[in-house]
């Protein structure tokens, strides 16, 4: 199986490293997240039913082509498809080592984010953010999510409905579906660890 997968993938420039082995059940995480059907992605990607439910199951590898198509049509950086290495054996699912964490989002705003979460198939995911110094977010968001962040060091300016709130190192906040934005007032790094449900990325 994995020779196969490293033939597959040789052309791209990628190796065994930087596909995950839960490819197929994180493009289904991705679906169900944005009330996808399967013949919806499918039409979207111009492929059939059947080869969608073969990549969700790992029974069909798709083209780098494809991952980028699929990312487009998530809305998600190719490099959310992958990107961290495979988990030593007996950590698959459990345990994701700080070296490698799945870079995730679009590092927009100088925002960069780190998947925390082992893949996407829970329903929550937990992700390790961090605001750039003065970075901002103009602009509000608006997601059908509950999330909960704690602050660990730096500070986050918060506007959530209108508000403002000042969050340092120890303070927690939670969005409920609200619109929000933020600002990083400081010449310093603001890092959050982030927890979203369902996940979104």
């Amino acid at each position: 199986m994995k020779i196969s997968k490293e033939i597959s993938w040789k052309a791209t420039g990628l190796s065994l490293i930087d596909m995950p082995d839960s490819l197929g059940r994180d493009i289904r995480a991705l679906r169900k997240s944005r009330n996808l059907t399967l013949s919806v992605l499918a039409a979207k990607l111009g492929r059939s039913v059947g080869w969608m439910s073969q990549v969700e199951r790992d029974l069909s590898e798709p083209s780098m082509r494809e991952i980028k198509d699929l990312a487009r049509a998530f809305d998600v950086p190719v490099q959310t498809l992958f990107g961290h290495a495979p988990a030593p054996e007996g950590e698959e699912g459990r345990i994701v080592r700080a070296t490698a964490r799945r870079p995730i989002g679009h590092r927009a705003s100088g925002l960069a984010e780190e998947l925390l979460s082992p893949d996407l198939t829970d329903d929550f995911e937990v992700v390790h953010s961090t605001f750039a110094p003065l970075a901002r977010r103009d602009t509000s968001v608006s997601r059908p999510t509950q999330e909960v962040g704690y602050i660990l060091s730096g500070t986050l300016d918060l506007t959530i409905e209108g508000t403002t709130h000042r969050l340092n190192p120890g303070d927690s906040f939670r969005i409920r579906g609200e619109p929000f934005f933020w600002v990083n007032p400081n010449n310093t790094p603001c890092i959050a660890i982030w927890v979203i449900a369902p996940p979104v990325y």
